[in-house]
């Protein structure tokens, strides 16, 4: 299954705060008008400032995006819908779409131990593993 083969990709996880809104600026800078993406969550909130900061050290600008609900989505809009949940429940998204499972962790934590560079980590490190799965789309 490469992207080349549909033109619009929905990206979901539970807030819409980090993995689907990276997801989504990395699918964007890479697919260009080729295919039209999209991201959403099952409880979004908003998007987290280290997905923004990791982004922005990537040239990409997530200032203006902002936490999408799934419902928000026409699912005849949508020609694939890859999910990036690992250990929560992954948001339902009703269409005939295919799907594809990415499951990543959630770069977010409350833990107060993680200073600002261990986060700045996480979150350069589920950018990374992101970019390597869209590349194999692309293969």
């Amino acid at each position: 299954m490469t992207v080349p083969n549909f033109t619009s990709v929905l990206f979901l996880c539970v807030a819409n705060s980090a993995r689907s809104q990276m997801a989504e600026a990395l699918a964007r800078a890479r697919w260009g008008d080729r295919v039209r993406v999209a991201s959403a969550g099952s409880q979004p909130t908003r998007v987290n400032p280290y997905a923004i900061g990791v982004m922005r050290e990537r040239g990409l600008d997530l200032a203006t995006h902002y936490s999408k609900s799934v419902t928000s989505i026409d699912p005849a809009s949508v020609d694939l819908v890859i999910t990036l949940c690992a250990d929560e429940v992954c948001p339902l998204f009703l269409s005939n779409a295919p799907r594809l499972h990415w499951p990543l962790s959630d770069p977010a934590s409350d833990d107060p131990t993680l200073t600002r560079d261990d986060m700045l980590e996480r979150f350069r490190g589920t950018a990374h593993a992101i970019e390597a799965r869209l590349a194999e789309l692309d293969a």
